[in-house]
């Protein structure tokens, strides 16, 4: 009796379906951990900042607006001869009124126009020159004395914090997985938790009262306005794969 193969090309098909099978089966996902790691860092306040604000009352609203307008120019042509930067933080006029306690009501003075505009330098001096400059000019008003990190010198400290909170992670991972006798292996994936500034300035009570001050006579600071460095905290959340 002969024999007969032609099952054999079935077979073939499927002990080949077996193996594609085998190959497609998709590896166990890995084993992760998810960790945040934090940086605490500060970076010095290079930049002394001070609003210069102009305000003018004026029955007539056209008026109002002209004077105030005038003498932010002439301020403004000053500063454009210090070395100083410049931003006009407000602009705006509406009508002001006042309570009259002796009629017991409401009223109308005109128009009030106010004009801001915020200066900054790197010397303390010249913002204190600048104050001096100003001091007891009539309509103009100085506010916000205060000192701030720059991007420029922010950029390298917060990128250097960055690094370390993603290394106080990895070694937070570690911690975790180290008592099954393992550790933490490739990076995953990271992303930023939280960033946070703290600029509170720390001054005297003479420079914090700078506007009532220049309103009187020309302002000495003598070297006493003290502000903290700037606190900056960083964390990020990362996964590891444990190995």
């Amino acid at each position: 009796m002969k024999k007969t193969y032609t099952d054999i090309p079935l077979l073939v098909v499927i002990f080949l379906g077996i193996l594609v099978g085998v190959g497609m089966k998709k590896s166990p996902a890995p084993r992760t951990i998810s960790v945040v790691g934090e940086c605490l860092t500060s970076a010095p306040k290079d930049r002394t900042a001070i609003t210069l604000r102009v305000t003018t009352v004026d029955k007539n609203p056209a008026t109002s607006m002209k004077l105030a307008t005038q003498k932010m120019a002439a301020i403004t042509d000053f500063l454009k001869t210090q070395d100083v930067k410049m931003q006009t933080t407000e602009f705006s006029s509406y009508e002001k009124s006042e309570w009259n306690h002796t009629t017991q009501k409401s009223e109308i003075l005109g128009t009030e126009t106010r004009i801001a505009v915020e200066v900054s330098s790197n010397s303390m001096d010249k913002i204190e020159s600048i104050l001096n400059k100003f001091a007891g000019t009539p309509n103009v008003y100085t506010e916000n004395l205060r000192m701030f990190t720059s991007n420029e010198t922010m950029k390298p400290v917060m990128e250097k914090c960055l690094g370390t909170a993603l290394s106080n992670a990895r070694a937070r991972a570690n911690a975790l997985v180290n008592p099954d006798k393992k550790r933490a292996g490739k990076l995953l994936s990271v992303s930023y938790g939280n960033v946070s500034y703290n600029e509170t300035p720390y001054a005297n009570y003479r420079l914090m009262s700078a506007k009532a001050a220049v309103a009187e006579s020309a302002l000495d600071t003598g070297g006493s306005f003290v502000s903290k460095d700037t606190e900056l905290t960083v964390s990020v959340s990362a996964v590891f794969e444990i190995k």
